[in-house]
C-alpha cells in the first residue's frame, strides 16, 4: 500500500499546489509581458522560459543557493523556523519553477490572440481596467491559459532532478511518484516501477490531449499542416 499509494496522493499534492503557484504567477506576469511594449520585453521572458531548457540538476543548484539552509532566502526564513530544503514545501517549490514557463507562455500567447478592439470598445464605454480584464480579456484568453495550465501540472507531477536535489527521497515525506520510480529500479522492484510508470504516462497522456484540445483553433490546424 505504502509503496503505491504515497507518492502518488504526495506527487498529486505537490503538483496541485505547484500548478496553483505557477498559475498567478504565470498569468500576471504573462499579462504584464503581453501589454508592456519595450525591447527589454523579450529579454525577461526569456529569462522567465530558462527553466524549460536548462538542466534540471541546474536548477536545482540554483534552488539550493536561494533556499538552502546557507541561501540568501533560506538562512532568512530560518529566523521563523521555516526550512524548505528536505520538505514537500521543498518540492513545491522546484515543481513551480519548472512548471511555471508552461503557463507564461501559453498565457502570454492568449492575451496577445486577443482582438484589442474588443478591449478598445470595453474602455470607450466606460468599463473599468479591472473590469475589462476579468469580462473581456480573461474569458476570451482562458481557452489558451487553461491549456498552459494542464501542461504546467503535467510538468509538475513529472519533475525529478530539481526535486531530488531540493527535496531529497524520503520515503513518505518527499519521494513523489518519479522518484519513487527511480528508487524501484534501483532497488530491482520490476513490478512496482511498471506500476508507477503506467500511472505516470496514463496521466501525462490524458492531460497532454486535453491541453491540445483547449488549444487555440489556429495553434491546432498549424500543428495539422
Amino acid at each position: 500500500m505504502t509503496g503505491f499509494w504515497v507518492p502518488l496522493l504526495l506527487s498529486l499534492k505537490v503538483a496541485g499546489w505547484a500548478t496553483f503557484f505557477a498559475t498567478i504567477l504565470g498569468v500576471s506576469i504573462a499579462y504584464g509581458l503581453s501589454r508592456w511594449r519595450s525591447p527589454l520585453c523579450n529579454f525577461i521572458d526569456s529569462v522567465l522560459t530558462l527553466p524549460m531548457v536548462l538542466p534540471p540538476t541546474v536548477i536545482g543548484y540554483y534552488l539550493l543557493v536561494l533556499i538552502g539552509r546557507r541561501g540568501v532566502i533560506g538562512e532568512w526564513l530560518g529566523q521563523f523556523g521555516i526550512k524548505l530544503v528536505f520538505t514537500w514545501q521543498g518540492a513545491v517549490v522546484a515543481a513551480t519553477v519548472v512548471a511555471f514557463p508552461m503557463v507564461l507562455k501559453a498565457a502570454r500567447a492568449a492575451f496577445e490572440d486577443v482582438d484589442a478592439r474588443l478591449i478598445n470598445a470595453s474602455k470607450i464605454l466606460g468599463v473599468a481596467n479591472a473590469a475589462t480584464f476579468f469580462r473581456v480579456t480573461l474569458p476570451l484568453a482562458m481557452r489558451g491559459i487553461t491549456a498552459g495550465i494542464l501542461l504546467a501540472f503535467a510538468r509538475a507531477l513529472g519533475e525529478f532532478g530539481a526535486t531530488l536535489m531540493v527535496a531529497g527521497n524520503l520515503p513518505g515525506r518527499t519521494q513523489t511518484l518519479s522518484i519513487a520510480i527511480y528508487a524501484a529500479v534501483q532497488a530491482g522492484n520490476d513490478q512496482l516501477a511498471l506500476m508507477l510508470v503506467s500511472i505516470t504516462s496514463i496521466t501525462c497522456v490524458v492531460v497532454l490531449w486535453s491541453a491540445s484540445y483547449l488549444a487555440p483553433a489556429h495553434t491546432r490546424r498549424q500543428g495539422a499542416r
